[in-house]
């Protein structure tokens, strides 16, 4: 009895630090986001109305995203779309963190866990595909229903043991999947298996390789620990180094480049496109995987000949508050498919940003408490790396700190890519500089070294080159 009783107690103490969690970390439990039927809503380059076709009404201006709702237009692939991107909040009950006693990131860990997620949505792209949804988005609980509680978890998993699921150990050769019947049912257990896999990538134990530990890991080395508050352009370079380390071999042949100060060298990306790097197996007897999305998926030899690269991009759109002129190129830059979002929010609360509708951001808010998942198990629950619910902020509340995102395939999809942002960033009548720019040849080719002169080293967020200690959370004032 005395037992009995003391899980009682021990299961309302998670309850209720779960709900004080939520609160406490701005979360609001029952509300909704609105938006406007008669203006078109952008999701990371996919372009979505909620009007319908034959509705010429103009007098409802509102639509509540809820579950009932779905036959506004195209409401319903939206939500889906929304759904299946991968969400990554605070979590409690983990490992202690790396040179810490810390057993949760909530009130500290947001940037890291928005970087989380701007980064899997580039491994989205990399191994599904932007056309990719998630086979369960829809069936995903209201977040006001039941806070994610290590009780409910629990029942989940007891829920889906009857559930064949495909093991997320490694990354799954494509001739395991293509023994299962025809090439429809493959290539959607294949997608499955990449999905599980890659949602293990950011779980939240030593061992994952872009997990919260190794991210914290990786922030030591830059002055950071456990506790700390992280800024936009370090989560960026930790996120660099975190993919560079990765060991799992499916990760070989993905790499990372963060600008500097506002310029993207184009030199040195084609170089990072063209020197994959070596994971822990050799590529002969490697099994990491090809991209499932692609017309011919590509071998593990290909993969490894040409690395894709993930773009990251520290800038500041304003001074003390968000320059105003910058809020169309945030629209032009949020409406590209091969963009992966900006990672930044309000002052001291970071989120992240995947769309906008009129002169408001779409965005997933990682302030939601929810309880330790071991994802070294075959058959981990998905749901609570999922988010049901969007969440709207005005242009005008952005900090603006911030690191945008960009997946490149291949050297040629480089070159693309380079051409169409340079038109995005001609500068109109309003602004007088560009959110960044783009330069030819390495950035060994300027002369980086050279001091700034003593009236421009008295800027804030110039970066002083004689300095010895790290200095990735500078930017560059525009």
């Amino acid at each position: 009895m005395e037992n009995k009783g003391s899980d009682e107690v021990e299961t309302l103490k998670t309850k209720f630090l779960s709900v004080w969690h939520n609160v406490k970390y701005s979360w609001a439990l029952k509300s909704k986001t609105s938006f406007s039927r008669n203006s078109p809503v952008l999701l990371l380059g996919k372009c979505y109305h909620f009007k319908a076709e034959d509705d010429n009404s103009v007098t409802e201006a509102c639509y509540e995203v809820s579950d009932e709702d779905f036959v506004m237009g195209n409401a319903e692939a939206f939500r889906k779309d929304f759904a299946s991107r991968v969400w990554l909040t605070y979590r409690e009950e983990l490992p202690p963190l790396p040179s810490s006693t810390l057993t949760s990131d909530c009130g500290w860990g947001c940037m890291l866990r928005a970087g989380q997620m701007m980064l899997a949505q580039a491994l989205i792209l990399h191994f599904l595909g932007r056309e990719w949804t998630w086979s369960e988005a829809m069936t995903l609980q209201p977040l006001d229903t039941e806070t994610w509680t290590t009780t409910a978890a629990k029942r989940l998993v007891a829920s889906l043991q009857g559930s064949p699921r495909p093991s997320n150990q490694g990354s799954p050769p494509m001739h395991q999947a293509q023994a299962r019947g025809s090439a429809e049912e493959a290539d959607a257990h294949l997608k499955a298996m990449y999905h599980r896999t890659l949602v293990s990538w950011f779980g939240d134990s030593p061992s994952a390789q872009l997990g919260l530990h190794r991210l914290v890991r990786m922030g030591l080395t830059m002055g950071k620990q456990a506790g700390d508050w992280y800024g936009p352009a370090v989560v960026a370079h930790i996120l660099k180094k975190a993919v560079e380390e990765a060991m799992d071999p499916g990760l070989a042949g993905i790499t990372a480049y963060v600008s500097q100060d506002c310029t993207v060298y184009s030199a040195d990306v084609i170089d990072s496109h063209g020197a994959p790097r070596a994971g822990p197996a050799s590529a002969e007897g490697s099994d990491a995987p090809p991209s499932p999305h692609s017309d011919q998926p590509a071998s593990a030899s290909t993969l490894s000949d040409s690395g894709a690269v993930i773009i990251l991009i520290p800038v500041r759109l304003g001074g003390e508050k968000t320059n105003p002129d910058y809020f169309n190129f945030a629209k032009s830059i949020l409406s590209l498919e091969y963009c992966i979002g900006i990672i930044g929010g309000k002052p001291k609360q970071a989120c992240y940003f995947v769309g906008f509708q009129d002169d408001s951001l779409i965005y997933m808010d990682p302030h939601y408490c929810q309880s330790f998942v071991d994802v070294s198990t075959s058959d981990f629950p998905l749901q609570s790396y999922h988010c049901p619910s969007p969440k709207k902020m005005p242009f005008s509340k952005m900090d603006p700190s911030c690191t945008i995102g960009f997946y490149s395939r291949s050297a040629q999809d480089y070159e693309r890519i380079s051409q169409e942002l340079s038109k995005v960033l001609q500068p109109s009548a309003k602004e007088k500089y560009p959110a960044f720019t783009f330069m030819q040849g390495h950035s060994r080719d300027y002369d980086l070294s050279a001091g700034p002169t003593p009236e421009k080293r008295e800027w804030p967020f110039i970066r002083d080159p004689r300095r010895t200690a790290t200095t990735t959370g500078d930017f560059v004032l525009l």
